[in-house]
Parts: C-alpha cells; sequence; structure tokens
C-alpha cells in the first residue's frame, strides 16, 4: 500500500494480474507519450501533404491532438475504475464484451505492426543514406538497439524514452532554427494549401497521435500515484503536437515540395547541408527508436492480456511473443510489400477509428460496472457533442479510404 493510502485511507488499491507493475515517474511518462508520438507518423507528414499543403496538417494536428486527448483521457478514467490493471483488450472484454474486445485487440495489433513496418523500412532508408548500405542492412542494424531495449519491458522504455526525448527536441530546436535561417528557404511553401486533399491528411494525422493503447501501460507504471496520469498524458501530448508541427515546417520551408522524400529527414538533411544530414536522420532514428520501444511492448501486453497468459516476463512467454511481434513486420519490411507512407495511411484509417471510438463505450460501461470511484475523471470532456465529433470523423475517414482506393476519390499523394 502506497503513502498516500495509509494516511488517508482512500486511495485504491490496484491490484497485479499477469502484468507486472513497475513504478514509473511522472517525467518517464510525459517522456512515453512522447516518444510514442514522435515516431514514423512525424517523418512521413510532410511527404504526404504535399499536395495537401501545411495549414491544411497543421489544422488536422490540432484537430486530431485533441480528439486523441479525449480518447486517451476516456481510457485513464475506464482504467482508473478497474480494480485489477490489465490492457485495452482486457477493459473492452469486462465493459464492452468479447465481441469489442476481439476488435480493439485487432486494432492494436495491425496500428502496432503498420508502425514497426514504418520503422524497419525508414530506417533502412536513413541508414542507406547515412553509411551507404543496402536498406536491408540498415533495418537490421537498428533492429539491434530496438528489440534489445524492448525486450526489458516498461521501466526500460520508461527511462529510454525519457533520456532519447530530451535528445530529440534538443536535435529538433538546432534543425528548425537552421531551417529559418537558410538561405534556400522559401516562406509561401507553408502557407500553400489544397483542402481538396484534406481528409486523407486526417488520416495521416490520426496516425500521428494514436496512443491509446499506451494509457493502460503508463497506469499500471503510475498505478502509486493516479492523480497524476492525466496530467502527465496532457503535458506529453502537448508536446507531442508542437513537435509534430515543426518538423514539417521545416522541412517543407527549405525543400520543394517534388524534392520531399518519404522519410522527411532525408530531404532535411540534403536542403540544409552534410551537418544536418547527420542530425536529422540521428533524429530520426531516435524517434523511431523511443516509438518502436513504447509500441512492441504495448503490443506483447496486449497479447499476453488477450490470451492470458500468466506473465509477462516469464522469458518463456516472453521470448515466442516477441520473435512473432519483430518477424511479421521484418518479413513484410525486408520483403517490400508494404512502403512507409502506405503503412502510415492505412494504420491510421482503420486502427485509429477502431481506438478512438471504443473507449468512448469503454468508459459508458465502467461508470456503470466499475470496482473503483477514482479521484479523477473525465469530467466536461465525456460529452456527448465531443463523442458525436469523434464518431463521425473517425468513422467517415474509413469510408473515405474504401473509396479511395477503388480510386472513387482523390488520393492524399
Amino acid at each position: 500500500m502506497g503513502e498516500n493510502e495509509k494516511k488517508e485511507g482512500t486511495q485504491p488499491k490496484y491490484e497485479e494480474g499477469a502484468l507486472k507493475i513497475h513504478k514509473l515517474t511522472q517525467a518517464e511518462v510525459v517522456f512515453s507519450v512522447v516518444g510514442c508520438g514522435i515516431g514514423s507518423g512525424c517523418l512521413g507528414t510532410a511527404y504526404s501533404a504535399r499536395l495537401a499543403g501545411l495549414p491544411v496538417l497543421v489544422f488536422w494536428f490540432i484537430v486530431t491532438g485533441i480528439l486523441t486527448l479525449f480518447s486517451m483521457m476516456y481510457v485513464a478514467e475506464t482504467t482508473l475504475r478497474t480494480r485489477t490493471l490489465v490492457q485495452l483488450p482486457g477493459l473492452a472484454e469486462r465493459y464492452l464484451g468479447p465481441a469489442g474486445s476481439i476488435l480493439i485487440f485487432i486494432a492494436v495489433v495491425i496500428n502496432s505492426l503498420s508502425c514497426m513496418i514504418a520503422y524497419f523500412s525508414g530506417s533502412g532508408n536513413i541508414l542507406n543514406e547515412l553509411l551507404g548500405v543496402p536498406d536491408w542492412v540498415g533495418t537490421l542494424i537498428f533492429l539491434i538497439p530496438a528489440a534489445g531495449v524492448a525486450w526489458f519491458g516498461l521501466k526500460a522504455m520508461g527511462v529510454g524514452n525519457k533520456l532519447m526525448s530530451i535528445g530529440m527536441i534538443v536535435m529538433l530546436v538546432v534543425l528548425t532554427a537552421a531551417s529559418m535561417i537558410a538561405k534556400n528557404g522559401d516562406l509561401s511553401r507553408i502557407f500553400q494549401s489544397n483542402w481538396t486533399y484534406a481528409i486523407p491528411i486526417f488520416n495521416v494525422a490520426a496516425f500521428s497521435y494514436i496512443g491509446q493503447y499506451l494509457v493502460p501501460d503508463l497506469a499500471r507504471g503510475l498505478s502509486h500515484d493516479p492523480k497524476k496520469l492525466a496530467p502527465a498524458i496532457a503535458l506529453g501530448q502537448l508536446i507531442v503536437c508542437v513537435l509534430l508541427i515543426i518538423v514539417p515546417m521545416g522541412v517543407m520551408y527549405i525543400t520543394p515540395a517534388e524534392d520531399l522524400t518519404q522519410v522527411a529527414t532525408i530531404a532535411w538533411g540534403r536542403s540544409l547541408g552534410l551537418w544536418a544530414l547527420y542530425i536529422a536522420n540521428i533524429f530520426a532514428l531516435i524517434a523511431m527508436l523511443t516509438s518502436y520501444w513504447a509500441i512492441s511492448q504495448t503490443l506483447l501486453s496486449n497479447i499476453v492480456d488477450k490470451f492470458k497468459f500468466h506473465s509477462d516476463e516469464d522469458v518463456k512467454i516472453r521470448l515466442p511473443i516477441t520473435i512473432v511481434i519483430v518477424g511479421i513486420p521484418l518479413a513484410l519490411t525486408l520483403s517490400g510489400a508494404v512502403g512507409f507512407v502506405d503503412a502510415i495511411y492505412f494504420s491510421g484509417t482503420f486502427a485509429g477509428a477502431i481506438m478512438a471510438i471504443l473507449p468512448i463505450f469503454m468508459l459508458k460501461g465502467a461508470r456503470k460496472k466499475g470496482e473503483i470511484e477514482p479521484d479523477w475523471n473525465c469530467g466536461w470532456m465525456y460529452n456527448s457533442f465531443i463523442q458525436g465529433i469523434i464518431i463521425l470523423l473517425y468513422s467517415g475517414t474509413i469510408v473515405y479510404a474504401i473509396l479511395g482506393a477503388f480510386k472513387l476519390l482523390p488520393a492524399g499523394w
């Protein structure tokens, strides 16, 4: 029992299930959100928005950032109303039934594998640019620190994300400042827009923020002090929003649309010079590393939770799951079956919609059937108007993606 529980006697006691509790600090939670959000999404947005323009992208970053934050808060309150700490599938099964659990588990798997494909593909491109090695060799080089840290679990993820995220922010400030004073910059590029392509850009922006699946892990890490969970998530999302806007702005300011690359930092470095090529792409590699750690840890936890394995720390369980969640995206990447931006787009469309919409109904169930009345709740954020906007926007993009695939509507790029 924590100190607050001893003093007040009112704090709820959260219980370990198959997922073991490892305490996180509030700063580690903030930077876990940042590390998860600043990954392949921010690196692919400049390319995917080259036809729509930066104003369209910024608009959607703000809208989707706010809506995703609401959805994450719904998950946070749902988690805090549940005594045994489980993952999204466990919460969905408890409050929505087996169908909801299966649906959200599929969404987590699709999004996680899409992210990993993007990381493996993007890291191969970057290390090819920096070292001249073949893409597949670059991917395997990236895999060593990615899978190595992820193996050690939740606490390693928290510490790694905090250290690396601070480094990312410093590099990003340097690159952005250099872009703003570069001779080849053109202010008009960042004000051009074409709203014809607005809807598909929403999907890419939504992908960049997907983080609902991370919230139960963060709640587990802050179960000793749950009041700090919501403020930490909100601060992390705010930092993510600012950084997501800065990356494409810096790239598009100095790079013509026709020269943008799928991994933005490659074009950024080429435009600024050799020193920037290395800094920009080291930033990109770190961004993908931090996201990989968060997402692989969460995917493993979701699999343990969904299939009711007895522990996420038993090597006999952890090792085969790790091999599967590394092997599938690695095979798809090396085969060339899925591209970097396509992985982002389709993940943002389908997985993003499920993970944005279902928490609305999960929280409704938790308020009726939850075991704990938490000290914090969503308050005004949980209202029918906001819920309606979330359902309308995210379900609408699924329809758009399907029609776009059949070339009945314009693609984003």
